[in-house]
């Protein structure tokens, strides 16, 4: 398998459940914004909507879609069992915040990160992640993960938003059970890995 990435998007959540998982794969950085991969090739040849991540599997497919993709590791990963098999119905409780994460969180930072999005529209997406966040941190309580003890998918996912929200200013900080939960997964040697492999280290280290 190859993951195709850029550092610090969503694909950040494929990239730490391929390490923790050590399914075998390489990894291509993208250039977002010329649509290039580092050798120079067209993107948009591999995903042809330009977007990370994509996953190239041996057999030449592509997968697209961030939720799509975990699930996909998910369900051939030996261990740890990032996602429940079938017939267990907590397999459709992590699926469930997957999706929430997916399409009430991530896409909701989406203006935050148009310079063209005025200010209004800015002030409203800051306000309703903020919300968001405040469900989850309920939610999550002590922990230490979305599921309890066991780390699932959607855990990697949600360290990326936390990352996207300090980055915006969205202080973890009011949010005590989310912060301890970042902190955790800066813990975990996928996580270490990741940052390292996506030249991200350093950064973290001095936030």
């Amino acid at each position: 398998m190859k993951l195709f990435y850029s550092p610090g998007a969503c694909s950040q959540a494929p990239h730490m459940v391929l390490l923790e998982t050590g399914l075998s794969h390489d990894t291509a950085r993208v250039d977002l914004k010329a649509k290039k991969l580092e050798d120079g090739s067209d993107y948009l040849a591999i995903n042809p909507k330009g977007s990370v991540p994509a996953l190239q599997l041996d057999s030449g497919e592509v997968l697209t879609e961030n939720a799509v993709i975990l699930q996909y590791l998910g369900d051939r990963a030996a261990w740890p069992p990032l996602l429940p098999p079938i017939g267990d119905f907590r397999r459709y409780r992590v699926l469930e915040w997957l999706n929430f994460i997916t399409t009430e969180l991530h896409k909701s930072f989406a203006p935050l990160f148009k310079p063209n999005a005025g200010d209004e529209t800015k002030a409203f997406f800051r306000d309703l992640v903020g919300q968001r966040l405040d469900y989850v941190e309920q939610r999550i309580g002590t922990g230490p993960y979305l599921m309890g003890e066991d780390i699932t998918l959607p855990d990697f996912y949600l360290f990326v938003i936390t990352g996207w929200a300090e980055s915006m200013g969205l202080a973890t900080e009011a949010r005590p059970n989310l912060q301890a939960f970042r902190k955790r997964m800066l813990e975990r040697d996928s996580v270490q890995a990741m940052l390292r492999a996506e030249g991200l280290l350093e950064a973290q280290s001095a936030g």
